[in-house]
């Protein structure tokens, strides 16, 4: 393959449902970059996914069995290790892509050295014009949230202006290898949810950008596999919303943002849910807040001076 054309790895998550991963590699052999591979990290599905995927007979295509459910962050990780290409493009197995995706992420980083990942406009599978995300609003140090810009508006352009953005969205994001090499792989124990803002926190924290890139396109089923309101999802954003903090924030912040949800956020969420009769969501609410009292949380290591040996696959592979 031609030098102008470096390697591109192509990584999604597979947990049970092979029909829409499979509609998603199917999507994925419409793109008109001619260089790619494609890794489905398979998260110990209760059936075996891969003889599904290769009757699909896409030789670009292979299945990585992690041999255990490891979340978003652990699934990645093992596909991150066997990557051989020079960028990583992490989809969502509940995505669609449109043709000319990877050449539309790869353009910042001709242009900027410092750019580390870029993240392509979502717009919602169910409702096309719609947007999903158009960057993100700066992460709130007191009340440990960040909003997706756009959300839920129809597309009229108003967010085709690209540029630096805080966060990407894990549904969709472009990462340089050499990022990764410097800054790390995803931090497992989020297992699902906060854990691209906490990616991105670090990539940022090591001087790179992040840039949004509205000219690249991925349409979002969105909560195919968790659900929209599960307690699963529940109990992940709320233990993972105060693992965000505990992980990145000064101790100020900390301080403050305990304040804040003593007072206001914890006891207005067991009201809501209780009143709404869903005690289900009630108790995930209630585990992903006491599970602080019980776990320690390391600090994010400063960013390697030196590439540190995470691949299993040397640059000789990246063309």
């Amino acid at each position: 393959m031609r030098h102008d054309y470096p390697l591109v790895s192509i990584i999604t998550l597979n947990y049970n449902q092979l029909a829409v991963t499979c509609e998603l590699l199917r999507s994925i052999q419409t793109l008109t970059y001619p260089n790619i591979e494609v890794l489905v990290a398979d998260n110990d599905s209760p059936v075996d996914p891969t003889d599904g995927i290769q009757a699909l007979g896409y030789s670009n295509t292979r299945v990585i069995r992690t041999g255990a459910n490891l979340g978003f962050a652990g699934g990645n990780n093992a596909a991150i290790r066997q990557a051989r290409g020079a960028y990583l493009l992490l989809l969502n197995n509940d995505t669609e892509v449109t043709p000319d995706l990877i050449e539309r992420l790869l353009e910042p980083f001709a242009t900027d050295d410092a750019i580390g990942v870029t993240a392509p406009k979502i717009r919602y599978h169910q409702s096309p014009d719609t947007i999903q995300y158009a960057g993100y609003t700066p992460m709130n140090p007191f009340t440990g949230q960040a909003w997706s810009i756009g959300t839920h508006q129809i597309d009229k352009g108003q967010f085709d202006q690209g540029g630096l953005t805080p966060f990407a969205h894990g549904a969709a994001m472009m990462v340089r290898r050499d990022v990764v090499e410097r800054v790390g792989l995803l931090y497992d124990d989020y297992f699902l949810y906060y854990e691209e803002l906490d990616w991105c926190w670090q990539i940022r924290r090591a001087g790179y950008g992040i840039y949004y890139q509205p000219s690249a396109l991925v349409y979002h089923k969105e909560s195919v596999t968790v659900g929209k309101s599960s307690p699963l999802k529940v109990y992940y954003q709320t233990r993972n919303r105060i693992l965000f903090i505990r992980r990145n924030m000064t101790r100020t912040a900390q301080a403050v943002f305990f304040l804040y949800y003593a007072l206001l956020a914890f006891p207005k969420n067991l009201l809501g849910y209780a009143l709404a009769g869903q005690r289900d969501r009630l108790r995930a609410f209630w585990r992903g807040t006491i599970w602080h009292l019980s776990h320690t949380v390391p600090r994010p290591v400063p960013p390697a001076t030196q590439f540190t040996p995470i691949f299993q696959h040397d640059h000789a592979d990246w063309h």
